[in-house]
């Protein structure tokens, strides 16, 4: 029996990266898994694959969110764990040059979509009187000078808000935790750089190259790190931690990087990643 038997998960953003990953993982641990998503094809290509059940969701939009857990309990009858994995990177620019329309945008998806994945899934979860819900951040929520100022934002929201939701929910038995991953090979590097979606998952390896060089661990973080963790925070071994936040970045945030290092580590990645998808 492997560690989620007989659980049913949600997993947001599902069709690539870390999300796709976590689908795959928390299947092979034995659990139902609704697959949510925007991009249909890579959705229904999923289901055919894993056995899952896949919704397309916009997590920004709340009657989606709605239909997605509504779709969760109907197919299985309870939800066990929510993982809030969706998002949204952009490039890393100054203060004086962000567009506030970017800005609304990144928030909706990154904060408006965990809260709301929260807020739904929670009667849910209140009624049987367990289950957890993994919410997927950043380090950037920690340190400045790792990513963008409105992404960093973003995921210092949503430290504060799964601390703040874990406090309410904890008096019913439901949990509430947070992974800060740090540098992850996928294809959010290459969206971020202007790469279409599709383009981004098959250009990962100039990603692999660069990121095993900026941690104190001399290998790239892989999707796989994240989505151990996430099953670990989805189990009943972790039954007696809510409210906390598990950061799987190598060591990365035991060392200092500044903003203009990062910054032009970034550019260059962003122009590599663009030349690449070109060669497609």
């Amino acid at each position: 029996m492997g560690a989620l038997s007989g659980k049913v998960a949600i997993v947001t953003g599902a069709t690539s990266g870390i999300g796709e990953r976590i689908a795959e993982v928390f299947v092979e641990e034995g659990a139902k898994v609704v697959a949510a998503a925007r991009r249909e094809a890579e959705g229904a290509a999923l289901e055919k694959r894993l056995g899952v059940s896949f919704i397309r969701t916009d997590v920004a939009r709340e009657d989606d969110v709605k239909a997605m857990v509504a779709h969760a309990i109907a197919r299985f009858g309870r939800i066990d764990c929510l993982v809030n994995n969706a998002g949204a990177g952009l490039p890393m620019i100054g203060v004086a040059d962000i567009d506030m329309a970017t800005f609304d945008a990144v928030i909706a998806s990154n904060v408006r979509g965990v809260l709301l994945g929260m807020k739904h899934v929670a009667p849910a979860m209140l009624a049987q009187e367990s289950g957890s819900i993994v919410n997927i951040v950043s380090i950037a929520g920690h340190r400045g000078g790792v990513s963008g100022h409105v992404y960093s934002a973003s995921k210092g929201a949503v430290l504060a808000m799964t601390r703040s939701v874990a406090a309410e929910l904890a008096e019913k038995g439901v949990r509430v935790n947070s992974i800060s991953p740090g540098a992850i090979v996928t294809g959010i590097f290459a969206k971020g750089a202007g790469v279409e979606g599709s383009k981004a998952d098959k250009v990962t390896d100039i990603v692999k190259g660069l990121f095993a060089t900026i941690q104190p661990l001399p290998r790239a973080g892989l999707p796989d790190d994240i989505a151990r963790a996430a099953a670990f925070l989805a189990s009943d071994g972790s039954g007696f931690i809510t409210g906390q936040d598990l950061v799987v970045d190598g060591g990365l945030t035991a060392i200092a990087r500044g903003w203009s290092a990062s910054a032009a580590g970034r550019a260059e990645l962003a122009q590599r990643l663009k030349a690449a998808a070109e060669r497609l």
